[in-house]
């Protein structure tokens, strides 16, 4: 079903990020250069991996997910601790004990993290001979956007003796290099249009939380007085910031807010100091989003180095703390990348079996913790429409191939979408384009404009600008998306072709007819041209305040905002909205009436999947009128 080849591990983009240093987010394909054993540079003295356990009882784990969010059912909204989570699906102790003796007998630390996850540190020379590896440095060269720096990375699959392998299924932290982006764009200057609709303070471009609340249906909330006090967001993220940007944003738009409502814990070392290169604005704004849409709400930033296993590392701090009532990341990477085993960062192979399992299991183990547990989990879709595979994989050198992002792609994330304001954008030399109404974000409806300037849409900076969208080739249709109108499944057809090569070389045939997990499942506005303000202090230029900022970025958090506010108001938290949402397609129609939860995005696409009734792959279920979701929410009670 899926056929894929070594050569496609050459051409990833690789880079690194070093606890100490901020080092710049992948960008492209970049190139490496092998520079020797791992061990003779200082920063590999210790090496630290993450060993991901085998979870117990699955068959189990599954069932209950569904009935804690069947209502009817007993267990009905019984969520649980971590504690029980653990005495009911954590590997036992007898497990931990064997594997930690195995380790400890090789020298090497070892120390429990997470229900399911140990750290073994040691040499960098141990660590070799432990995981049956050689540990290799390789260095990027410096270029006019960052320096040098380095990262490291094993030369083979690590392996693990048969009296063990069974217990653990994916190490993280072998290799080092960084392969998260962050969801944000900015509008290209030519094509920042005049937009004086829909009626809000701001106009679209310039948008702050105030217009965004009046638009979405925010406000009868906080008239209710609800305005996230006593609840905790958490934002996983991996690049670090400035926190008086937050406060400045939030003072320029009037809102009271608690000095210390802040807290910053540190993920493996953390991700260095704030950087532009290293996407310290994807933070500032995450925060600024998420905690002005919940003004009274306390915030909790997890910062992590930009590798899978600070990644996985940092949700399982999340998760398994279980302080934060609901929490949203916008970094991601097209799944199939975390998901080949040829190019994955430290799969095991199971000697008894041959199984190889990837980071994305150990992202599903701790995912499906956080919805047992009533944690709302939120992830950007992506800013590169239906195609998340093109900033790595760019024509003219390589095919185009329908991609979706992990994490949003995960079973229990719930997967934030882009939309296009309505209203008359207006641009320079009498250029305009009219948005009758509020249609899924793809550019494409500005390749008039380009055109009209002399531009295609790559040159001016539109294709393939959009929000994520799509079916999943590697996660399962989950249950809640059974039986909804407007699923599909993955399209044949889909291959990855290097076409530099003379025969063009097929990196991977991706699966067809896959009856994948669509998504995204909700959206907001993310298109940069009708899109925000940005307050942050650049490593390279300053404080300032920017403006037509977009992405998938802003959806997730202020979606995780949101659900800030639903939890106070309910009295409980709300766990996977994706239950409720499929479930209100799935009882009438959400869109009817004045008191309708969602409302409909039939217009536009975003490059190849179009948005219509119901559900679709550009948008979702459409868009939330805020209050009134909470209405249904409460009536689910």
């Amino acid at each position: 079903m899926n056929r894929s080849t070594p050569l496609l591990a050459a051409v990833i983009a690789v880079a690194c990020f070093s606890a100490a240093n901020a080092t710049p987010y992948p960008q492209g394909r970049i190139s490496a250069v092998d520079v020797g054993s791992a061990g003779s540079f200082a920063e590999n003295a210790h090496v630290t991996v993450t060993l991901v356990l085998n979870l117990r009882n699955r068959d189990e784990l599954e069932e209950l997910v569904q009935s804690v969010y069947t209502r009817g059912n007993p267990a009905y909204h019984q969520f649980l601790t971590p504690q029980q989570f653990r005495n009911q699906f954590a590997p036992t102790a007898a497990t931990i004990a064997t594997v930690t003796q195995h380790f400890e007998s090789q020298g090497l630390t070892v120390t429990q993290t997470a229900a399911a996850q140990l750290h073994v540190t040691g040499s960098a020379a141990a660590i070799e001979k432990a995981f049956e590896v050689k540990l290799h440095a390789f260095e990027v060269a410096a270029t006019v956007s960052h320096t040098s720096y380095r990262y490291r990375a094993p030369l083979g699959k690590p392996t693990l003796p048969a009296a063990i392998a069974g217990s653990v299924h994916t190490v993280l932290g072998l290799d080092t290099r960084p392969r998260l982006a962050p969801h944000k764009r900015r509008a290209p200057e030519l094509l920042r249009g005049k937009n004086d609709e829909p009626n809000t303070p701001d106009a679209p471009g310039t948008w702050t939380v105030r217009d965004f609340a009046i638009y979405y249906g925010v406000n009868p909330l906080y008239k209710e007085g609800f305005d996230g006090k006593g609840e905790t967001i958490g934002i996983v993220t991996l690049a670090s910031f400035t926190p008086s940007d937050a406060f400045a944003y939030w003072d320029s738009v009037g809102l009271e807010v608690s000095a210390n409502r802040i807290k910053e814990v540190q993920i493996d070392g953390g991700s260095g100091p704030p950087s532009d290169a290293a996407g310290s604005d994807e933070t500032t704004l995450d925060v600024e989003q998420s905690g002005g849409l919940a003004p009274a709400a306390k915030i909790v930033v997890y910062e992590a180095p930009n590798t899978d296993q600070g990644f996985v590392d940092a949700f399982a701090a999340v998760i398994d703390g279980n302080r934060a009532d609901t929490v949203s990341t916008s970094w991601g990477e097209w799944e199939y990348l975390l998901g080949s085993s040829d190019i994955a960062d430290g799969p095991v192979t199971d000697p008894t079996n041959g199984r190889q399992t990837t980071p994305l299991q150990a992202e599903d183990d701790v995912l499906i913790q956080a919805a047992l547990q009533g944690q709302s989990m939120y992830a950007a879709s992506g800013d590169c429409g239906a195609l998340d595979a093109y900033e790595d994989f760019t024509p003219p050198e390589f095919s185009l191939v329908l991609a979706v992002d992990d994490p949003s792609s995960q079973r229990f994330m719930t997967s934030a979408g882009g939309t296009t304001l309505p209203g008359k954008q207006k641009f320079g030399g009498g250029l305009k384009v009219n948005i009758a109404q509020e249609q899924a974000w793809g550019w494409d409806y500005l390749i008039p404009i380009c055109a009209a300037q002399g531009f295609d849409p790559v040159s001016c900076g539109i294709f393939p600008g959009g929000g994520g969208g799509g079916i999943s080739i590697i996660h399962p249709r989950p249950f809640y998306q059974l039986g909804i109108v407007g699923m599909a499944n993955s399209l044949k057809g889909q291959s990855l072709v290097d076409l530099t090569q003379h025969p063009p070389q097929v990196l991977a045939d991706l699966p067809a007819h896959y009856a994948g997990r669509n998504v995204p499942d909700i959206s907001l506005n993310a298109d940069p041209d009708t899109g925000y303000i940005l307050t942050y202090t650049s490593d390279q230029s300053g404080f300032g305040v920017s403006d037509f900022e977009g992405g998938t970025s802003f959806v997730a958090p202020q979606l995780n905002g949101i659900t800030a506010l639903y939890v106070q108001a309910l009295g409980h938290r709300v766990g996977l909205l994706n239950i409720p949402l499929y479930q209100l397609l799935r009882s009438g129609n959400p869109y009817a009436g004045n008191k309708a939860p969602l409302r409909d995005i039939k217009q536009g696409d975003n490059w190849f999947f179009n948005a219509n009734e119901g559900y679709d792959q550009a948008t979702g279920v459409g868009v939330p009128e805020v209050a009134n979701l909470l209405e249904a929410l409460r009536n689910a009670d």
